[in-house]
């Protein structure tokens, strides 16, 4: 008889079947119940720490390091500080009106998180906005390791003297804290605490807002999923939008200061504004008094807004370039202060002027009239064609007669001096003023013909040089060719036999005539009228020797502009008046 091993008969069995699952559900039963005090047979880490305020701080709660679990709070109690007078302790919980008692909290950590070093930093955190919450250590830089059962004391913080709070608040308060060698407490801020900052009115508002908008997003969830379906084209185009806000060339991080700003530039003026906000509201009722025409106006709102976006991308070069315009104009727009006194007086002198344009306007509208009139006629056009080929025809003479008014001004020069050379007064009037220069002195006489007529012919007969100067006198002139001026004054030229027409520039007066002189042609020289009176030899070509006048079209040298000014007192003065855009 072959036997069975003894799983077989246990398998075989139903009572020890039954008996072996009832085991294994209790057993699993029993470590689901105690998981979250820790599973039986772990080695743990215990230590503690003293807060002022565990408040919802309760077994089993969560202990986080860089937010990774690490343990469980194992339990919260109270103790009271071991200090004869709690208040001289800072940090500490009597202010509260407590009595020195803080509240302890036992952790029990896994094994891989021990040793925590002994200046670490604790803080109670909100795990969700329903109030659960959970202890967060951020692990300390000392080289001394808090053994098991170590308490850190966290009510004993803040010993900056610089700071009003009795617990810290910020990791930046940490590195003033002289009594974190044993630990520091990081206090947070209780939801309570925030809703305790509105008056009673405020909060009562709250709370029927949260029941309002908890009964409008009740039971409209599909709503709600469409809607944000439908605001994904939004979202996608709110990129871009984000990034140009995001450049430096929008400059945001200066809107909410300015917005800042314009907000106390309107607070003397909040009545105003109260009452604009009044006058609003009358507006709107006034809208909402016709529904059919608040419904026309929004229908039309469409195709005016594509209208835009079919419209406004065009503007892009008309902005571009008025931005440019504006850079321009800043120059012009900063110095326009200095000017606004001349353009006040101009608009005082031109609005009279410009009440008396419309009699004028009236009167220029014939001139138009009749210049319609001439453009029509068909010698118009022929005689603008001759016209510029009579300008043509003038190029040359006005390239040469130009700079004689814009480098030499002569033909102020010649009005200037005009008045004064016919202000020689006479027993008549007035006559001009003349020097006369004589040529070489020289006996006056006359050549007279002694031909005889007979009647039937005329005999020649001797031509006798006669005197015409009274008897006993002797009368010398300048057309006499006994002296000596020059071919170009008396014909004759200098003779050596007779030694007549010598040379004597200072005793007799030598021609000068320059035909053709610079008048500003090569910019600065205006030779005539600064040349002066010449001694000595320029001769062009092919003239004699013994001819010195002075017939050479362009003197060496350069005499400068005609800068010589008379000014109304009689004085001169030197003044240079070319403008550097009209010179040759």
């Amino acid at each position: 008889m072959k036997h069975g091993s003894p799983l077989q008969a246990l398998a075989s069995s139903p009572t020890m079947v039954g008996a072996i699952t009832t085991l294994i559900v209790i057993v699993a039963v029993f470590l689901a119940y105690n998981a979250n005090n820790g599973l039986p047979f772990v080695p743990v880490y215990r230590v503690s720490v003293v807060v002022p305020n565990a408040s919802r701080l309760v077994q089993n709660n969560e202990v986080r390091i860089g937010g990774n679990r690490v343990g469980v709070i194992e339990s919260v109690e109270a103790v009271r500080l071991p200090l004869d007078d709690p208040e001289d302790q800072p940090g500490t919980a009597t202010a509260g009106g407590t009595g020195g008692v803080v509240a302890q909290v036992n952790l029990k950590l896994d094994k891989a998180a021990a040793p925590l070093p002994e200046n670490s930093i604790f803080r109670i955190r909100y795990k969700s906005s329903f109030g659960l919450k959970f202890l967060e250590i951020t692990r300390g830089d000392a080289d001394e390791m808090a053994p098991e059962g170590f308490t850190f004391i966290g009510t004993n913080d803040n010993d900056d003297p610089n700071d009003d709070d009795e617990q810290i608040l910020s990791i930046d308060e940490v590195a003033k804290n002289e009594g974190s060698a044993d630990g520091t407490f990081i206090a947070q801020t209780e939801f309570d605490e925030i809703g305790n900052t509105f008056d009673q009115p405020t909060r009562n508002a709250i709370r029927q807002n949260l029941a309002g908008y908890g009964d409008a997003f009740a039971a409209r969830g599909t709503s709600l999923n469409q809607a944000l379906e439908a605001l994904n084209p939004l979202f996608k185009n709110l990129l871009p939008v984000a990034r140009s806000l995001n450049a430096k060339e929008a400059n945001l991080e200066n809107f909410f200061p300015s917005l800042a700003r314009t907000a106390s530039i309107v607070a003397p003026v909040a009545d105003d504004q109260a009452a604009v906000f009044g006058n609003m509201a009358t507006t709107f009722g006034a809208i909402a008094s016709d529904p059919e025409a608040l419904k026309a106006t929004i229908s039309g709102g469409p195709p005016a807004l594509q209208t835009g976006i079919d419209t406004l991308p065009r503007q892009r070069p008309f902005l571009r370039d008025f931005t440019e315009l504006a850079s321009r104009l800043r120059p012009g727009i900063r110095d326009l202060r200095i000017s606004l006194p001349s353009l006040n007086s101009a608009l005082r002198v031109g609005t009279p002027v410009l009440s008396r344009t419309v009699a004028a306007n009236r009167r220029l509208r014939r001139v138009f009239v009749a210049l319609e009139t001439l453009v029509d006629q068909r010698t118009t056009k022929s005689s603008l064609v001759r016209l510029e080929e009579t300008f043509d025809e003038a190029k040359p003479l006005t390239k040469w007669v130009v700079p004689a008014q814009t480098v030499c001004n002569y033909w102020n020069y010649f009005w200037t001096l005009l008045p004064e050379h016919l202000t020689e007064r006479d027993s008549v009037g007035y006559t001009q003023r003349v020097s006369v220069i004589s040529s070489p002195p020289g006996p006056l006489t006359v050549n007279l013909d002694t031909d005889l007529d007979l009647g039937a012919g005329t005999v020649p007969g001797p031509t006798v040089q006669t005197s015409l100067a009274p008897p006993g006198e002797t009368v010398e002139t300048g057309i006499s060719s006994g002296g000596y001026s020059g071919a170009q004054a008396t014909g004759r030229l200098y003779d050596p036999e007779s030694k007549t027409g010598e040379f004597e520039p200072h005793e007799l007066p030598i021609f000068h005539g320059n035909p053709g002189a610079p008048t500003g042609q090569n910019g600065s020289d205006c030779q005539p009228g600064q040349s002066g009176y010449l001694l000595g030899k320029l001769q062009v070509k092919n003239q004699s020797d013994a001819n010195p006048s002075i017939i050479a079209p362009d003197l060496p040298g350069n005499r400068g502009v005609t800068d010589v000014y008379f000014n109304r007192n009689g004085t001169r003065e030197l003044r240079d008046t070319r403008v550097e855009a009209r010179q040759p």
